[in-house]
């Protein structure tokens, strides 16, 4: 029976998804990132010191367990890629180059309310710069360009990326006068799900803002522009600290470069928060045109303080394609197709079973030059062979004899053919997705 939160897809959904994983590592690399996989498991005090995640996190034990032994109560499956990724790079800090740049496509876990596009075991596709000391703030501009690449390349709606700066809302939160800025952060992050009504009765609640303090925070959530606009609007509210200007300093930065590279891709969107408390500047979230209801399908940010080794930082930007979210909401929309439900390009007809080595044979010679090809599992009558491969989708049947003949079953043409010359048209050889 189904659990909920653990998908299991079709193999045509399958296949949709090994393409789009072939297309975001593809790209990754074209931008010099290399490949790193790293352990599903991780101490508990690791995963639950990284923000508001300890009812997330799944804990791992073995079923016999000694009562009496605590060591197995102490690890937990990881719920982003980021902390593990942190983690590697302080205890390996002595074998890697600086800037390193990784790329992870790997599973995580996290224990919350399965939904539509929501999993509680899925797919994520990260990439990460880090480095020793200090981070040069380029690589926070370069993070959008790679996703908006990545999946630019794929029949997906089209992406647009929020991009907005903490340092932005902690001076500007600081310079209102409220000390606690994170909650303030966590509360404003819940905008989209509660609404502005609440948001501010939850900050006069939690943070003792006045209704001014609370509406002027509003205020500033509620600016958003696809160009360096932001930056008067924000001033027009009349708040001052050198934190907000710091960080309206950087959120322009990375607008301009994405206004430069990627017109349409990226929005100063200044109400973007992120829950996790590792970020501390430039934050990401990314959303589908026409689906934006559903939420963001990816995020990111800049954090200065989650990798360490000893007194050393190792300060850092990632991003996260949340890929298993992504297709989930597609799926359920039925938004994206493929042109067939198995990778066959070649169905090999079979005459009687004597010939079935010499039908083994020319599916073998199709195979060695990159043509899928598979020989039919028995010999029926070629009618019912063909309709074998038209309910798969395969374009082709091949006819052994003297000459051998292939057939488009789609447009009925049928033509002389040799196994070790012949060539399906480019589009026919692997299955097709599409929008």
């Amino acid at each position: 029976m189904p659990i909920s939160g653990f998908p299991e897809w079709m193999p045509p959904q399958r296949m949709i998804e090994q393409r789009v994983i072939e297309r975001i590592r593809t790209t990754f690399e074209l931008y010099g990132y290399a490949p790193l996989e790293t352990r599903s498991v991780e101490p508990l005090d690791t995963l639950l010191m990284k923000g508001e995640t300890s009812k997330e996190v799944y804990v791992l034990r073995r079923l016999q367990a000694d009562d009496n032994a605590k060591d197995d109560d102490q690890l937990g499956l990881h719920f982003d890629l980021t902390v593990p990724f942190a983690r590697f790079v302080g205890e390996n800090a002595g074998k890697l180059q600086f800037p390193f740049r990784r790329y992870q496509i790997q599973k995580v876990w996290r224990g919350e309310r399965p939904q539509e596009g929501r999993y509680r075991e899925f797919l994520q596709a990260d990439i990460d710069v880090v480095n020793r000391g200090e981070l040069p703030f380029h690589y926070d501009c370069e993070m959008p360009l790679v996703i908006g690449d990545a999946l630019g390349g794929l029949p997906v709606p089209r992406v647009r990326i929020q991009v907005n700066n903490r340092k932005v809302c902690e001076g500007f939160y600081r310079g209102l006068g409220l000390e606690d800025t994170a909650q303030v952060l966590r509360t404003v992050d819940k905008l989209d799900k509660i609404g502005p009504a609440r948001v501010a009765e939850v900050l006069i609640e939690t943070v003792g803002a006045t209704r001014a303090q609370a509406d002027a925070c509003l205020e500033l959530a509620a600016i958003s522009a696809e160009d360096g606009s932001f930056v008067d609007a924000v001033r027009k509210l009349g708040v001052e600290d050198p934190l907000l200007d710091e960080g309206l300093g950087e959120l322009l930065r990375v607008v301009e470069t994405a206004r430069e590279h990627a017109p349409g891709l990226v929005t100063a969107e200044l109400k973007i928060a992120r829950g996790l408390d590792y970020y501390t500047g430039t934050v990401y979230e990314t959303l589908l045109e026409g689906y934006e209801r559903f939420g963001s399908v990816g995020s990111g940010g800049r954090y200065d303080n989650l990798a360490t080794s000893g007194n050393e930082r190792f300060p850092g930007v990632g991003y996260s394609i949340g890929v298993s979210r992504m297709l989930g909401v597609l799926f359920g929309q039925n938004a994206l197709n493929i042109s067939r439900s198995v990778p066959t390009c070649v169905l090999v007809a079979l005459p009687n079973e004597e010939q079935r080595p010499a039908c083994d044979r020319i599916a073998g010679a199709l195979r060695k030059r990159g043509i899928p090809t598979e020989v039919a599992p028995t010999a029926a009558k070629f009618g019912k062979q063909i309709q074998y491969a038209d309910r798969r989708g395969i374009p082709y049947v091949w006819f052994p004899g003297e000459p051998d003949t292939v057939k488009d079953i789609r447009s009925g043409d049928q033509v002389e053919a040799d196994a070790a010359a012949w060539e399906p048209p480019a589009g026919d050889l692997r299955p097709v997705i599409a929008g």
